[in-house]
């Protein structure tokens, strides 16, 4: 199999999983978490809400932040039976040139990268960082490898000419046209509510770990208000959230009727 076949295979066979993987990917990066950095950790007192402790939180928050909102703003004003949103298996009616196409080919793995970023970013390991970005970039090299492929395929020279002006993941904020669709409430909480409860989850399963680590050799011994963390109110709130709009959406017709989907 010639190697351009391969990788549009393989790209195509990671596309399918491509939900799952991140998340795979970020577990296989807990444990250079859990056994790099410890003493580090105990130095900046990770966890006492110091300026430093406050200032990379922040810092990774708004990663994060940059990279929800990147995807709200791409799935709330891409039409349907495009090229960003299919699902499954590769799908494009038309091609998507326009609105955030206009400045970046592959907006949706831009902001997936963001969001794990900050994540990374609030774990405070730079090994975590580099292994997981390394990882990342095969990962969705792949997958943008066969999507573009797809494209190609299907709409030829129009393909050509958008890749040609178009970066693949880095912006280019001058190229920038107009979306032909205005942003969607509906389908930004339709679509995207479960993506920002599982960013809130990870920071406080991270929030935690790394909590953990801090105090590992008296943790048994620390008062119950200790591990009562913002992380743990802030996702509490956040699942009050999750269930009343899973709810709404599936047993009421408030998030419908906009023609998105």
């Amino acid at each position: 199999m010639a190697l351009i076949q391969e990788f549009e295979r393989t790209g195509n066979l990671l596309f399918k999983y491509r939900g799952q993987i991140p998340v795979l990917i970020f577990l296989i990066a807990l444990p250079v978490v859990c056994l790099t950095n410890q003493d580090w950790y105990a130095e900046v007192g990770l966890g006492h809400y110091n300026a430093w402790y406050i200032t990379l939180c922040v810092l990774a928050f708004l990663i994060s932040l940059a990279g929800l909102v990147l995807r709200a703003y791409t799935v709330s004003t891409t039409p349907k039976g495009t090229s960003g949103r299919n699902t499954r298996t590769q799908v494009a009616d038309t091609l998507n040139t326009q609105g955030i196409y206009s400045v970046v080919r592959h907006p949706l793995y831009l902001a997936n990268y963001l969001i794990w970023a900050g994540i990374l970013v609030f774990t405070m390991n730079v090994w975590a960082f580099l292994i997981v970005s390394l990882l990342y970039c095969l990962y969705y090299e792949r997958i943008m490898f066969a999507e573009e492929a797809f494209l190609r395929s299907r709409f030829g020279e129009q393909f050509e000419e958008w890749s040609a002006r178009v970066p693949a993941f880095l912006p280019r904020l001058r190229n920038r046209e107009k979306s032909p669709m205005t942003f969607s409430w509906k389908t930004f909480v339709r679509r995207e509510y479960v993506t920002f409860y599982s960013t809130i989850f990870t920071y406080t399963l991270t929030d935690y770990l790394l909590f953990f680590l801090m105090h590992r050799h008296i943790y048994t011994c620390l008062p119950l208000h200790q591990w009562l963390r913002p992380s743990l109110w802030i996702l509490a709130v956040a699942t009050v959230l999750l269930i009343t709009i899973h709810m709404i959406k599936h047993h009421t017709a408030v998030l419908k009727n906009d023609n998105r989907d």
